[in-house]
């Protein structure tokens, strides 16, 4: 059945990645009409997520941000269909980095580093960054059921030269890569909520106490990992910006969980500048009530 479900979605998938940009966007706009109106998709956790982190805005504030979040999440999922098809030119051309001087400069270096990344704007995009360094881009990401859509997204994200790895074997295999010729780029989403049995530090995000997503700080810190944060901004419709911003190039030294508090302020203040832009649509906030576990770190 899910061989079915794919040889009957896949043509309709590569159909819209050879749209033209005008009628890509006009048919972006088509599903966000459906998702947000007819199927209303997570409409209540989204609105939940803003009133939480927003309390002084006005309904009517939150509802203009819902809005202009669904219309963007939208674009966001079919850029990603998009790069099925997209050159690289184009892609560079889309998705460009202010200071890629930074990467050419850590080539020199010789030192394989770490990248966190957040669900802000694009982060499905960013792996067009791998056809512009000399580094092994490096994704981890978390497997789908379907086995053949899980396919499709490993092809597409690792379309530009990316190797791709899933959430499971991340350690063992970024571990493994020290010892092997080469640099190596490692990205790895730091945003989301842990399980709870593995909530050991607790801080602050956008103003409420939550467990905090620990991989990366935990790879940089034991395997001596420089380590910054990709800061990616949305210039207009289809067009973004990313910077390298860095968390610390002296991570076995640095003080414990320092990497992942800055990251998160950063991060911070770009959802406090442009709401519409960070993915409300997942419960990143679910712990804040749960009781925390005993021998825990509280920020």
């Amino acid at each position: 059945m899910q061989l079915i479900i794919y040889k009957l979605v896949y043509p309709f998938l590569w159909f819209i990645s050879k749209l033209p940009w005008k009628l890509f966007y006009a048919f972006s706009t088509c599903i966000f009409f459906l998702v947000y109106y007819v199927f209303r998709y997570r409409r209540k956790t989204v609105t939940q997520n803003l009133k939480l982190v927003f309390p002084k805005k006005t309904f009517q504030e939150i509802k203009k941000t819902r809005k202009e979040f669904y219309q963007h999440m939208c674009d966001m999922f079919l850029e990603m269909i998009k790069s099925i098809s997209i050159s690289n030119e184009e892609m560079k051309e889309r998705f460009k980095v202010t200071n890629i001087e930074k990467l050419h400069e850590l080539e020199e270096k010789g030192e394989n580093i770490m990248i966190l990344m957040a669900h802000y704007a694009s982060y499905e995009w960013a792996n067009v960054i791998d056809i512009q360094t000399n580094f092994q881009a490096v994704g981890v990401y978390k497997r789908i059921g379907n086995k053949y859509f899980d396919r499709l997204v490993h092809r597409i994200r690792a379309r530009f030269g990316s190797r791709v790895i899933g959430t499971k074997d991340a350690m063992k295999i970024i571990t493994e890569d020290q010892s092997k010729e080469g640099l190596y780029m490692y990205g790895l989403i730091s945003d989301q909520s842990p399980k709870l049995y593995k909530a050991t530090f607790w801080t602050d995000f956008m103003g409420i106490k939550v467990p905090a997503f620990l991989g990366a700080e935990v790879l940089s810190k034991r395997l001596g990992l420089n380590t910054y944060y990709l800061q990616v901004e949305k210039i207009k419709r289809g067009y973004y910006e990313a910077t390298f911003v860095t968390l610390t190039e002296d991570s076995k030294n640095c003080e414990d969980y320092s990497i992942i508090k800055n990251y998160l302020r950063l991060l911070e203040n770009q959802i406090y500048n442009k709401p519409q832009y960070y993915l409300w649509s997942h419960k990143r906030w679910k712990h804040r009530n749960e009781t925390i576990p005993e021998g825990a770190t509280v920020d």
